[in-house]
């Protein structure tokens, strides 16, 4: 099946009122894992790769390339995005790795959120109307003014009236915004703002996104989702049982040294696991 448009997917879910989910690609095994799980669910999904994983591989284009491969040969709906791309020049590198005939990059995230106002709005701006000339989608996050942790410092909330003079001004298409969530959580515990989604989404014209989806139990998003939440970032937890999954096995096996032994488990508990959550969190939930 063709890779998707990242775009095409928020748009539906925005239609019938369900998550569009997003999973982080750290390597080839996790791409190959997320594309199992749509191949099992049929749910639509969204591979992402971030900045850090792109410093982790010591550049983008080999991961990005082994990405879309995965993605092109797979028999499910997937789309490839770049998220928390603080640098422009990033992005404009994984959209042209698509140009021409090649299938390539449809949606970016760029992360400006701990720059003060002007400064975030000039460069999400920029970056907007770059890749929009291109066919190519846009997230952008609203910190605090300056703030280090952007939108997920502690006890950090967007305001409606803000998130909307961002969104006018710099033209994105979905805003990540500040509702509870915090990134890199390996407990699920986190309670949400759920009157502030609600607000935040009968205010906004544009999707909204909620980042650090790890550390919130799914009957948390379903319910951010009936408020209005649409896009979905989950990472920390895949990768939380990528790992265990490696510990299982070498203490069960202390003397493997193929990595295909205990690797190929893992890619396999992240599978199941993705599967599951895609049906959770794409199932109908109450109208909005």
């Amino acid at each position: 099946m063709a890779l998707v448009r990242t775009g095409e997917i928020v748009a539906r879910a925005v239609r019938s009122g369900t998550a569009a989910v997003a999973f982080n690609v750290l390597h080839l095994e996790s791409a190959e894992a997320l594309a199992a799980a749509a191949e099992q669910t049929g749910v639509p999904l969204i591979l992402s790769i971030s900045e850090n994983c792109i410093r982790y591989h010591h550049g983008l284009l080999p991961l990005l390339r082994a990405t879309l491969a995965v993605a092109a040969g797979a028999e499910a709906e997937l789309s490839v995005h770049l998220d928390h791309i603080t640098d422009p020049a990033l992005i404009r590198a994984g959209v042209e790795a698509g140009a021409g005939a090649r299938p390539g990059v449809s949606s970016v995230m760029i992360d400006a959120s701990a720059l003060p106002w002007a400064e975030n709005v000039g460069v999400t701006t920029d970056v907007a109307t770059w890749c929009h000339r291109r066919g190519v989608y846009v997230e952008a996050e609203l910190g605090e003014v300056g703030g280090k942790d952007g939108v997920h410092a502690p006890g950090a909330r967007t305001d409606p009236a803000e998130a909307l003079r961002f969104v006018q001004t710099t033209g994105v298409d979905a805003l990540a915004v500040a509702v509870g969530s915090s990134h890199a959580m390996t407990e699920r515990t986190i309670e949400l703002d759920q009157d502030l989604i609600g607000r935040l989404h009968a205010t906004l014209p544009v999707p909204l996104v909620l980042h650090g989806s790890s550390g919130v139990p799914d009957e948390e998003i379903r319910r951010a989702v009936a408020a209005g939440m649409t896009k979905i970032n989950i990472s920390t937890h895949l990768v939380s049982v990528f790992t265990a999954t490696v510990r299982e096995v070498l203490a069960a096996q202390p003397d493997l040294v193929d990595s295909r032994k205990y690797l190929g488990p893992a890619r396999d508990a992240v599978a199941d696991e993705a599967a599951r959550l895609l049906r959770v969190l794409t199932a109908p939930v109450p109208a909005r």
